[in-house]
């Protein structure tokens, strides 16, 4: 979809100098198609660029920049457009760009923030990192149970403004103890009278600084909610966790589990900013563990060497056989992985995954088995029993090799270690070597070898 941002006519009038006709037009588009825009200019450019925003606007275009283009412009710009920036930033949204930040850069960004502020924002960098205290803000409605409809919206009109949301708003005590929850559209609907105590829910959907960020993510999915309340161990309010924070959650941690999978450590840069150094030293240490654990592949070939040696013919079968057992090993784990990231499946699910997974790989192991074996009789002049062991070790291969995929992330689930890292590559790698165990083991047996 085309946003419809002119990048080069823009560019065009930072060349010409053009700045009057720029601070006109500039502000009038989104804020993130901007930032995109400023990110694509040379560091000189994009802060002559930020600089002709409008200060409400210009917080929000900041947010939206990389780490990179965002530690340029601090150390460009004068303290006072840094404190300004600060104060307007949201402050979730100052904590995630300071975690990202050198420390000699946040040391300016703190120093030119108001004491609250800068109260808040180092209150919100000691939460631990991933839990529910690390993504959340301070920017939400208060509300007391004893306001009438008519002076919570008056309230609502006094400090919404400087709010990251006003749909949902939470009613607290005298002891920031947690009441209730009303929204907006419950208050306009209600007469200015009422008390806000019989309006509000109390059955309320809340979590704790020290939840998993990811666990609270996937409630938005769940409930279909906007927002969050986040309690401390007391049950007093300290922040919310908004759906703009919990979709980018689910982003990273997709991204990060698709990285595992794919037997890379996770990234914190986009691919063409990170070094090439980088790219290969997160990827030799996964390549280095298969590698090792493949040679056992060759020490079980070694083996039976005599036998293979003795029936040349079996070797050509091998590649079919570990390539179909990684294949179906892969299917499995990767439905489990899924549908552990999105809690469709728990650990304690997992007699039901295994008995559902292994009548799963009969039936396909059959297919499979069948047409190889009529194949093999039509191909090959190695008879019956040739066509008989090697279709039997097919099968046997895709059984073992599904109910290894759909347990292993269950395993590692309960271990408390990431399911993502039980994917296709490990999982090819065990199932090689358990069906060249079985193959040389019936080729030997039923061949006589």
């Amino acid at each position: 979809m085309d946003s419809g941002f002119d990048f080069d006519h823009y560019k065009d009038l930072l060349e010409k100098k053009q700045y009057q006709k720029l601070r006109k037009e500039l502000p009038e588009q989104n804020e993130v198609d901007i930032a995109q825009f400023i990110e694509s200019l040379d560091k000189k450019m994009s802060t002559l660029a930020f600089r002709m925003l409008p200060k409400d606007m210009a917080a929000d275009v900041f947010s939206y920049l990389a780490s990179e283009s965002q530690q340029f412009i601090i150390e460009s710009i004068t303290e006072q457009e840094l404190s300004r920036i600060v104060e307007d930033l949201f402050v979730d949204d100052a904590v995630d760009i300071l975690e990202e930040l050198p420390a000699n850069v946040v040391s300016k960004v703190l120093k030119n923030a108001q004491p609250e502020t800068r109260r808040l924002i180092n209150q919100f960098l000691k939460y631990e990192e991933n839990t529910a205290g690390s993504i959340m803000t301070a920017e939400f409605i208060e509300l007391r149970k004893n306001m009438t409809v008519g002076e919570a919206i008056s309230r609502i009109r006094q400090v919404g403004e400087s709010k990251e949301t006003i749909y949902t708003c939470y009613v607290i005590d005298d002891f920031r103890f947690l009441d209730g929850v009303i929204t907006v559209k419950d208050l306009l609907l209600s007469k200015d009278d009422e008390k806000l105590e019989k309006l509000m829910t109390t059955m309320v959907i809340k979590v704790m600084t020290s939840d998993d960020r990811e666990d609270v993510a996937q409630l938005f999915t769940k409930y279909g909610l906007l927002a969050i309340p986040v309690v401390d161990q007391e049950n007093r309010l300290v922040g919310i966790v908004t759906v703009d924070d919990a979709v980018d959650v689910l982003e990273q941690e997709a991204t990060e589990d698709f990285e595992k999978m794919a037997a890379v450590l996770p990234y914190e840069r986009p691919y063409l900013k990170t070094t090439v150094l980088t790219h290969a030293k997160n990827r030799i240490v996964w390549l280095m563990v298969l590698m090792v654990s493949s040679m056992i592949t060759g020490l079980i070939l070694g083996r039976h060497e005599a036998a293979f040696a003795a029936l040349p013919i079996l070797i050509t079968f091998i590649p079919m056989l570990t390539d179909t057992g990684g294949n179906a090993g892969s299917q499995s784990s990767t439905l489990v992985i899924r549908g552990m990231a999105v809690s469709e499946i728990t650990p304690s699910d997992l007699g039901k995954v295994l008995w559902k997974e292994l009548r799963i790989s009969l039936l396909v192991g059959f297919v499979l088995a069948m047409f190889n074996f009529f194949r093999i009789l039509l191909l090959h002049t190695g008879g019956m029993k040739l066509a008989f062991t090697v279709s039997l070790s097919l099968y046997a291969t895709v059984i073992f090799a599904k109910t290894i995929g759909c347990s292993l992330p269950v395993f590692a689930k309960i271990t408390r270690l990431d399911p993502a890292i039980m994917a296709s590559p490990m999982i090819t790698t065990i199932v090689d070597a358990i069906s060249l165990i079985i193959y040389s083991s019936l080729a030997v047996k039923l061949l006589g070898l």
